[in-house]
């Protein structure tokens, strides 16, 4: 079995790993969130102006007007639709930095188990070392006592 010097390295540059992941997975969750209320601002946008274009058609309005309108929705729709790739894009990289820093972390956590084995190993042996030792110092009293 390794030894606890090593398992503590192990452990330490696991314990970096695990850090490093966690960072980049929040900052993957904080695109994630950025990319969502962009695309959620884009279509309340686009539902308002189709508000607002509802209420002055019943007014009336000019066959340019009306053109001018449909090019402003459809470039909204194609950015809402762009927005919609980012956010997709973004998921899928917080779904990665996520499975990264679970594996990260189990590993982690592995070594922290071997360490917590050798540690009971090496105190089952100390117990065994020093009971040996006192049932020798017991026989050489009984032994010396006759």
């Amino acid at each position: 079995m390794a030894s606890t010097s090593q398992l503590e390295t192990l452990i330490d540059l696991a314990s970096r790993e695990t850090d490093d992941a966690a960072k980049r997975l929040g900052a993957a969750l904080k695109a994630v969130n950025d990319a969502e209320e962009k695309l959620n601002m884009l279509i309340g946008y686009r539902d308002e102006y189709g508000r607002k274009f509802q209420a002055s058609q019943q007014a009336g309005i000019t066959p340019m007007a009306y053109r001018n309108f449909q090019a402003f929705m459809e470039k909204l729709d194609s950015a809402i639709h762009g927005q919609e790739e980012v956010v997709r894009h973004t998921q899928k990289r917080g779904e990665h930095e996520k499975a990264t820093w679970q594996a990260a972390e189990r590993k982690r956590v592995s070594y922290s188990t071997l360490r917590e084995r050798e540690a009971a190993r090496l105190q089952k042996v100390e117990a065994k070392r020093d009971q040996k030792a006192m049932d020798e110092h017991a026989s050489r009293q009984a032994f010396f006592k006759r």
